[in-house]
């Protein structure tokens, strides 16, 4: 094992598997990151091309390495999915519920970076072929993996 490692950062997270019930642990982001300053963002460590990532189930010492492709979703206490204010100024808010597979239902808000013509829910569900976009709640920031969502539906 090499001495050298990126500093990370462990997250409070919910684990939702597709074979599995939701279950607490922490995630671990890195600290710096090269496209941007300040720490690694959720959507970034579940949108790297890397195949798996580390998960430490609560009450639990050993860490599980997680794939991807059977997450269904990855929610995050009272954390804003864009934590720039500019950015998130510049957001539209968008009313969404997500009916994913195995009947989960997950409702709340997506921000919507994108011009005033091309700013309906289907158009931020399409505006990415990253594997995982967010919705967040005044409760909860949500990470969903889109290869288990069933249906969307826009809510005023």
């Amino acid at each position: 094992m090499s001495d050298l490692a990126l500093p990370r950062t462990s997250v409070a997270a919910n684990l939702l598997l597709a074979q599995e019930k939701p279950r607490p642990g922490q995630i671990f982001l890195m600290e710096r990151v090269p496209q941007h300053d300040g720490p690694e963002t959720v959507l970034e460590l579940l949108n790297r091309p890397e195949g798996f990532f580390a998960f430490r189930p609560a009450g639990d010492d050993e860490v599980l390495l997680v794939s991807k492709q059977q997450t269904i979703s990855l929610s995050i206490d009272r954390q804003a999915p864009i934590a720039d204010p500019a950015r998130l100024s510049a957001a539209r808010t968008l009313g969404v519920e997500i009916v994913l597979a195995g009947g989960s239902t997950v409702g709340g808000w997506a921000s919507a970076e994108l011009p005033d013509a091309h700013a309906r829910l289907l158009d931020y569900l399409n505006e990415s072929h990253e594997a995982f976009f967010a919705v967040w709640t005044h409760v909860a920031t949500h990470y969903l993996n889109r290869a288990f969502v069933l249906y969307a539906r826009p809510l005023s």
